[in-house]
Parts: structure tokens; sequence; C-alpha cells
């Protein structure tokens, strides 16, 4: 049987569509970027859909077998690393022909601290 990896991008979610819409967005990116012989889907945490279930099974429905969780926050907080992969490991129950892996949130990360300096109009100085 052929593996096809699953990328799952989770955030909280929010009231505001914008907000919501924006995790889309950078799913569809990563998708463009991953290429077709990647799933890539999206979920909220709470409060918007899809939720966590729902975008867990539609990589799996896509064809996805080992499926990624990446919580899509910025700090390892209680979400990151506690609410996000016991809901997930409750979904994945449903699909045990599945492997599945949460990441830890953004933390630090040498990228992030280039986008604040871009989006502050300074140069990145090299080491």
């Amino acid at each position: 049987m052929n593996q096809m990896k699953g990328i799952l991008i989770v955030d909280h979610g929010s009231t505001k569509h914008e907000a919501n819409h924006m995790l889309q967005s950078m799913a569809d990116l990563i998708q463009t970027m991953a290429g077709s012989d990647v799933v890539v889907r999206y979920a909220h945490m709470e409060l918007a859909d899809p939720d966590i279930v729902a975008g867990f099974t539609s990589c799996v429905e896509a064809g996805a077998t080992d499926v990624t969780v990446f919580p899509y926050m910025l700090s390892p907080g209680r979400h990151s690393t506690s609410d996000i992969p016991r809901m997930v490991a409750d979904v994945a129950r449903r699909f045990p022909q599945v492997s599945f892996s949460v990441t830890p949130a953004f933390g630090l990360h040498e990228k992030l601290a280039e986008v604040v300096l871009e989006r502050a109009g300074i140069g990145v100085h090299a080491n």
C-alpha cells in the first residue's frame, strides 16, 4: 500500500470570519508548496468549522495514511501541548490504519524572527 502524507494545520478558531479564513488561505499556500503528493487540510480547535474531527477525517478521505497535525499557534500553551493532541488522538481512534503525530507549536524559530524584522522595516544581519 502506498503511503500518503497528510498535514492538518489547527488554530484556536475565532468568531471572526476573517481570522478563520486566514487559516484556509495558509492551508492553500502550504498545499501549493507541498504539491499534489501531500494532502493539506485545516481545522479550528473550537468556535468555527471545520473542527478537528472534520479536518482529520478529510485528510483520511483524501487518501492520507500518515497525518501530521501542526498546532498553528505561537507558544507551547495548553491548547497546543494538551488539548489538540488529545482531540486528535480521539478522532484518530476511528482510523486505526492511519498513523499520526502532533508537532510542537511554532515556538522559537529564526524564520519567525525574520518576519518580525521585515515587518519592522529592519534588515536581517548575518552573524
